[in-house]
């Protein structure tokens, strides 16, 4: 948890998901399943979460549900966070009082959050101009061609640009939530909201959309598992291309091709990436110097740990600690 809170931080955690007919019920789920239910562990601050229709009350949904809003327009005036859980289609309207009421909401200081779809909206109440974005891979050219203005990277899982943040398609919605909780409450707590979702608990939002090939075979997909344990387990140890083909068995190009497949990562970056999640929980939960956090995750001095995690985060180890420790 934070140390200090401002009101930008406490507003933030007044979350909406904007519902809608026709409903895109996973991309629904996915917000209410991390920031509307109850963490106690989480104390008392932790996420308060409505859903709000500025259509009619009661919506039907994908896959033949009906449901209604626990929400109202007020408590969309209110949030600090706003999500947009996909769209009923590219091809259907965007009606104007959504999008004024978005554009409203973002002037107000309001994050403004879409999953998949929703970048469609977002980009009808002219909040993507000149930004940006992501959205699902098979919307991107279409997006594109109908927002000339929007800057679309059809590659990435996420695109964070502080107060408008977009998903690629469906699972990259986990992705994002993850990295907003990471975001308002630190490392440990998002880890521990992705153990609850057996999820992997961190994927950059620069990773690639798409599997490069099939899931490998299983003994393959084994020496590499076993490849990833045995980096966790020796992140304090110097790690090459080298040493990580020999102990797989494989030449450095296939190794390297492989671990990319199953990653999205090539092995140095993924290596890199890792050393900085366990010194980011490692400031929270201890009280090692830099110097220390840096030898025991492979990092090797406090000045290499300060670099490294200023670039990956945008932030001093030390500032980082303060906030969350």
């Amino acid at each position: 948890m934070p140390k200090t809170e401002n009101p930008r931080l406490l507003a933030n955690r007044r979350v909406v998901s904007l519902v809608y007919d026709g409903l895109c019920t996973f991309e629904f789920g996915i917000t209410a399943e991390v920031f509307g239910l109850d963490r106690p562990e989480a104390g008392p601050d932790w996420y308060q979460f409505k859903s709000v229709s500025l259509e009619d009350q009661f919506l039907h949904a994908c896959g033949g549900l009906t449901i209604a809003a626990t929400g109202t327009e007020a408590d969309l005036h209110r949030a600090g966070t706003i999500i947009v859980p996909g769209w009923r289609g590219p091809d259907e309207p965007v009606p104007e009082q959504i999008c004024k009421a978005l554009v409203h909401a973002h002037e107000g200081g309001a994050r403004i959050v879409s999953i998949c779809g929703g970048a469609y909206v977002l980009a009808a109440a002219g909040l993507l101009d000149g930004r940006r974005a992501t959205t699902h891979w098979r919307f991107a050219e279409d997006l594109a061609r109908r927002y000339p203005a929007i800057e679309i990277d059809a590659s990435c899982l996420y695109v964070d640009e502080g107060d408008i943040l977009t998903s690629a398609g469906s699972s990259a919605g986990i992705d994002l939530c993850l990295h907003i909780v990471r975001s308002d409450f630190g490392a440990e707590l998002a880890n521990m909201v992705a153990r609850r979702l057996v999820m992997y608990s961190h994927r950059q939002g620069g990773q690639s959309q798409f599997i490069e090939r099939p899931v490998p075979l299983r003994r393959e997909a084994d020496r590499l598992s076993s490849i990833l344990d045995h980096i966790l387990a020796n992140l304090h140890h110097p790690h090459t291309i080298s040493s990580l083909a020999h102990h797989a068995g494989m030449s450095e190009r296939t190794f390297q091709r492989r671990f990319h497949a199953l990653t999205g990562l090539p092995p140095l970056k993924w290596i890199l990436r890792e050393r900085l999640e366990q010194a980011r929980i490692l400031l929270e939960t201890d009280s090692a110097e830099p110097d220390d956090i840096a030898s025991v995750t492979g990092l090797g001095s406090a000045e290499n740990l300060r670099l490294q995690f200023g670039r990956h985060y945008g932030v001093s180890p030390l500032t980082y600690r303060h906030r969350f420790a």
